[in-house]
């Protein structure tokens, strides 16, 4: 499986106290080993979330994740320096003001097209459909494959490319960072059958921008998508 990312905080040490650190990970329960102080505290979102090792690692891409996450962070960092408490919990509620529009778009494509068949070269997008109760019909072992690095079955991709042709399919999700020669066919197969293509990333771009503001540009993306294949 591809090196998932991870995430150091912005230490509360750099702004407020002199011995208090949050470091969180995304990774692998084999990748942590001990603080590297004792003002260290570790948060592995696989743990928090009780998921096993090898289950797809794209946590960020489900919003319930991201909102248990968060809320965890918070209480943290309030257990590992409460006399900021306040300016915790007020960080909390900003950043879930935030996260608004996030959820919103989220609840729109879940109202305006649940069950709406979709596919995707990769199960990064996994969560996400689930998340907006899109119909995810792409052949798990070719998504897999590809997020592992591998070559697809080949039933699989002949699959793959059936469904693409099936008339059935609105949208192709495609990610960005993980381009392969037979990625790139079904890229092109999907534009042959008429179908949006939707590219998304595993990190967030440009690496500049926020989280809130890199998944509501990809969310707007998907959301405009749909409403073209439904309007077409």
């Amino acid at each position: 499986m591809k090196a998932t990312p991870r995430l150091r905080v912005p230490s509360p040490r750099q702004t407020i106290s002199s011995s208090t650190e949050l470091d969180t990970t995304v990774g692998l329960r084999t990748s942590l080993g001990p603080a590297s102080n004792q003002g260290c505290k570790i948060l592995n979102v696989a743990d928090l979330l009780g998921q096993a090792n090898g289950v797809n690692p794209h946590f960020w891409y489900d919003p319930d994740y991201v909102n248990q996450v968060v809320s965890q962070m918070k209480n943290d960092l309030i257990s590992i320096d409460p006399s900021n408490t306040t300016y915790y919990q007020k960080q909390y509620n900003d950043l879930n003001s935030s996260l608004g529009q996030y959820q919103q778009l989220i609840a729109d494509i879940r109202q305006n097209f649940a069950g709406t068949k979709v596919a995707a070269t990769e199960d990064i997008f996994a969560y996400l459909a689930n998340a907006t109760g899109l119909d995810l019909i792409s052949p798990p072992a070719f998504m897999q494959a590809v997020a592992e690095g591998n070559d697809p079955p080949a039933q699989s991709i002949v699959q793959f490319q059936t469904q693409l042709q099936s008339g059935n399919v609105s949208v192709l999700v495609y990610n960005e960072q993980t381009v392969t020669q037979i990625t790139e066919n079904m890229k092109t197969l999907a534009a042959q059958n008429g179908i949006s293509v939707v590219g998304i990333t595993e990190t967030i771009q440009p690496p500049n921008v926020s989280f809130q503001a890199w998944l509501d540009a990809e969310l707007i993306t998907l959301e405009n998508a749909l409403n073209a294949r439904a309007g077409g």
